[in-house]
């Protein structure tokens, strides 16, 4: 079993890279693969909505001249898929939402590829709006068909440094209830 994180913060290494990593810590310890891709910070486009996707119906965007198309094979390859962004301005970053509304269009134009996964998303916020940014990403996992993976709260946490995300107790134990409720599904639907 594998799953892949998509990381769109620009700071490779930062506050949602490490959220990221508490769910995946979970996972390892239960045998599952981890990927961690970072789109955060790319030169990513958004989607056109030219429909050429689905013409060709060959799983991959029109265009091919940046990572998205790289993703998408990702998560339909792999058994779970993590969304991670930061709040920016009470929203994901602009290659998070690019990566849903190109996804999501050769998901849906293609025979709906992603349905029947685990799903789930993290964020990392210094302050406020990180309910928005987690919803625009739940709404992506929900109309995709993942089944989406709960915890006791919402999977955020707080900080604006990097690091300071770890000095969240509360949201460090959320990404780790997160990764047990990830791995408990997906062992479920490999049964």
């Amino acid at each position: 079993m594998k799953v892949v994180g998509i990381n769109s913060s620009p700071r490779k290494d930062g506050n949602t890279s490490l959220l990221i990593r508490a769910v995946f810590e979970k996972l390892e310890k239960q045998g599952i693969e981890t990927e961690q891709v970072h789109i955060g910070g790319t030169a990513v486009r958004g989607c056109t909505g030219c429909g050429i996707c689905g013409k060709q119906r060959n799983m991959r965007c029109v265009f091919d001249d940046d990572i998205i198309n790289d993703c998408i094979a990702k998560m339909a390859a792999a058994d779970g898929i993590i969304l991670g962004s930061p709040c920016y301005f009470a929203d994901v970053t602009a290659e998070m939402k690019a990566l849903i509304d190109r996804a999501g269009m050769v998901a849906l134009t293609n025979g709906g590829f992603l349905k029947h996964k685990a799903g789930c998303c993290v964020v990392a916020a210094r302050r406020g709006g990180a309910i928005h940014a987690f919803d625009t990403m739940n709404h992506f996992l929900h109309y995709i068909q993942t089944f989406m993976v709960g915890t006791s709260y919402w999977n955020m946490a707080y900080g604006l440094k990097i690091g300071d995300v770890t000095k969240d107790q509360e949201g460090l134990q959320n990404m780790k209830a997160l990764g047990e409720n990830m791995a408990y599904l997906l062992k479920k639907l490999k049964a």
